[in-house]
């Protein structure tokens, strides 16, 4: 390993600080290294906040601010060169005259994408980049997903039995993972932007999507109901978090293209689609225009499936109960020749890990 990526992978053990905490931003870390020694390092910790950046500059102690002008500034993205919620970082750097900066990959956002490396080198600093480049766009597979496939970034999830079951064939609850596996399911949902289940799911399983049993940010829920006929004391409907419903007959959410951040202030909002198009992708379009960069899909298996034949999905994480058998109920559903790139087991249940290297769209 390099001098380069030994630094970069310090960048990116930073930027996984801050998971569910950045987005719509990036995770993204810094560190500032001075003839082989560390003087400051830091990530961006909450969207709206400081850049990583600011924080490793300010995180240099003040018998070695002196040195911050001969030192090499280490950055897992490319800083912007815009202003947003915070100033250019760029200009930044550029300000506190570093000299070199090292970067591990470019940034897709339009408003970014080569402006901010452009800017540096225009003032004089050296500028090396590619630097672990695939690790970190993996990091933010969700950030790159939406800027380049103008989607978000789709992760489906379910549980099933050891049969292939996914819910009993009255419809009434199953319960398939232990309580260690659920504490994780929670986990997940505070790392993504929003969660999404169909029709059947919301009326039968009635659940919350919430992260209650994790110390997280809750995401946006999302509930396919196309007649409206779901009864209005559902949790989804009740429980205080805002809920958006995909339906036939109504719009409340402002046409033009708006933020997640207003998405989330409507509390209960809904967004029409039609017949005429690919219900999927018509859900994809609209949480692009909400700016919402990931989404959850855990249900039912009508919907899990839809995602699947269409293609338009980016990673799958299926749950099962090794030691669970009920002879019957509903299918659990099905890929086509995929294998799992990782598995682990949580005590009575198997995780499989899938990535869809054959998108459609």
């Amino acid at each position: 390993m390099t001098e380069h990526e030994i630094y970069m992978k310090r960048c990116l053990e930073l930027a996984r600080n801050a998971i569910g905490d950045t987005a719509p931003n990036p995770m993204v870390g810094s560190v500032l290294v001075h003839e082989g020694r560390i003087i400051g390092e830091g990530y961006h910790r909450e969207y709206g906040k400081a850049h990583a950046e600011v924080n490793c500059l300010d995180s240099v102690p003040s018998y070695d601010r002196d040195l911050v002008s001969e030192s090499t500034l280490y950055v897992s993205l490319e800083p912007c060169a815009h202003f947003g919620k915070t100033p250019p970082c760029a200009d930044l750097i550029i300000r506190h005259r570093i000299p070199k900066i090292v970067i591990g990959v470019r940034d897709p956002f339009v408003s970014v994408n080569g402006k901010g490396i452009e800017k540096l080198r225009e003032a004089g600093v050296k500028v090396i980049t590619g630097v672990l480049e695939e690790e970190c766009k993996q990091i933010n597979q969700r950030f790159f997903t939406f800027h380049t496939r103008h989607r978000p970034f789709v992760l489906l999830k379910w549980a099933q039995t050891a049969d292939g079951v996914i819910g009993a064939a009255d419809r009434s609850r199953l319960l398939i993972s232990n309580e260690a596996t659920n504490r994780l399911v929670h986990r997940w949902r505070s790392e993504e932007m929003s969660i999404l289940v169909g029709t059947t799911t919301a009326l039968y399983d009635d659940p919350e999507l919430t992260t209650r049993l994790w110390p997280g940010k809750s995401p946006i829920r999302l509930v396919v109901d196309m007649d409206l006929s779901l009864p209005s004391n559902l949790k989804l409907f009740t429980s205080g978090h805002p809920t958006v419903v995909f339906n036939l007959y109504r719009h409340t959410l402002p046409l033009e293209k708006i933020s997640a951040e207003e998405v989330r202030s409507f509390g209960l909002s809904y967004y029409q689609v039609t017949h005429d198009v690919s219900l999927v992708h018509q859900m994809m379009n609209a949480l692009y225009r909400m700016g919402i960069q990931s989404v959850l899909v855990e249900g039912g298996a009508f919907l899990l499936q839809s995602f699947l034949d269409e293609g338009i999905w980016d990673e799958a994480r299926v749950i099962t109960n090794e030691q669970l058998e009920t002879g019957a109920g509903l299918p659990a559903p099905r890929f086509k020749g995929l294998h799992p790139v990782r598995h682990e087991r949580i005590f009575s249940d198997t995780i499989r890990y899938y990535n869809n290297h054959m998108h459609k769209e």
